[in-house]
């Protein structure tokens, strides 16, 4: 089996109900086998997900341009109990860039959805 890239950014590819790909470049942290993704709550790739698990991650650069084969994965939501962890994964892969966007995200947060989570996590683990 092919362990899933660990590349600075990924392409998660997510699909539509018909079955048609959607690409999107992310940043993910690797966590043991496993890939951590933090993303909107409300972003496409995250309703996609909720009506199927599969994915597919590969390299890619910031614009999502590939880098190297794609990889079969499972994607699944990590109960909020366990994002302290992946939040910390993600903070040692990103340093200071990770610290201004989780910020960025945290204020807006507060000031729009009055301290609901907006935010999601993703764990993406290999296809068996």
């Amino acid at each position: 089996m092919t362990g899933l890239p660990t590349s600075r950014y990924v392409s998660l590819t997510t699909f539509r109900r018909t079955g048609e790909a959607v690409p999107t470049p992310v940043w993910a942290a690797p966590d043991g086998d496993a890939l951590l993704v933090w993303t909107r709550a409300d972003s496409g790739k995250v309703k996609r997900l909720r009506h199927t698990s599969r994915v597919t991650v590969a390299p890619c650069d910031m614009r999502g341009r590939f880098e190297g084969p794609a990889v079969d994965g499972v994607a699944e939501f990590p109960e909020p109990s366990e994002w302290p962890r992946a939040r910390a994964a993600l903070a040692r892969r990103y340093g200071w860039q990770w610290w201004i966007t989780y910020g960025t995200s945290r204020i807006a947060a507060r000031i729009t959805h009055r301290g609901r989570e907006r935010q999601t996590m993703i764990r993406i683990t290999p296809a068996a």
